[in-house]
């Protein structure tokens, strides 16, 4: 491990700081068979994601975002762990992800909720190319925005 002599930040582990500091997976694949891409359509964050099955095995993944740090973390973590197994195991891994990253803010939370559902729009978009359908990705719109709801407004400037 690289960072055995660095100061960690509060409340993260080494895990974590590997994959805010050496993001894995991330980027575009030449030639997937899903494209899914999860819009938070107020603040105009996403997050793209992109895998190739071989069968029910996930033979490549890769996901990009114009979003914070704790997508690109949680994007990261969430592709190292479902390569290579069934998209069965990847759809448990959103729950094993909920347990690895413990207790969320309510802001990283959504990040996590758009990673995953970037990678559920990218098999819909398989099945659906599977079933014949033209559809170059599939998008899925967020419910709920990356926006801190929690600022109170007094401390707002006009």
């Amino acid at each position: 491990m690289m960072f055995e002599n660095i100061q960690m930040p509060e409340g993260m582990s080494p895990e974590v700081l590997e994959h805010l500091m050496n993001p894995k997976n991330y980027g575009k694949l030449d030639e997937p068979d899903g494209v899914g891409i999860a819009l938070d359509e107020k603040t105009k964050e996403y997050v793209i994601f992109y895998t190739m099955l071989e069968g029910e095995l996930i033979k490549d993944v890769k996901f990009a975002t114009n979003g914070c740090q704790d997508t690109v973390v949680i994007g990261s973590m969430f592709t190292q762990m479902i390569l290579g197994n069934d998209v069965q195991y990847a759809n448990t891994a959103v729950q094993k992800m909920h347990d690895k990253l413990g207790k969320l803010s309510a802001q990283q939370q959504i990040c996590a909720d758009i990673v995953f559902t970037a990678f559920i729009a990218s098999l819909k978009n398989h099945e659906n190319r599977q079933n014949g359908e033209d559809e170059e990705l599939h998008v899925l719109k967020m419910k709920q925005s990356c926006e801190t709801p929690d600022v109170p407004k007094e401390t707002e400037h006009e």
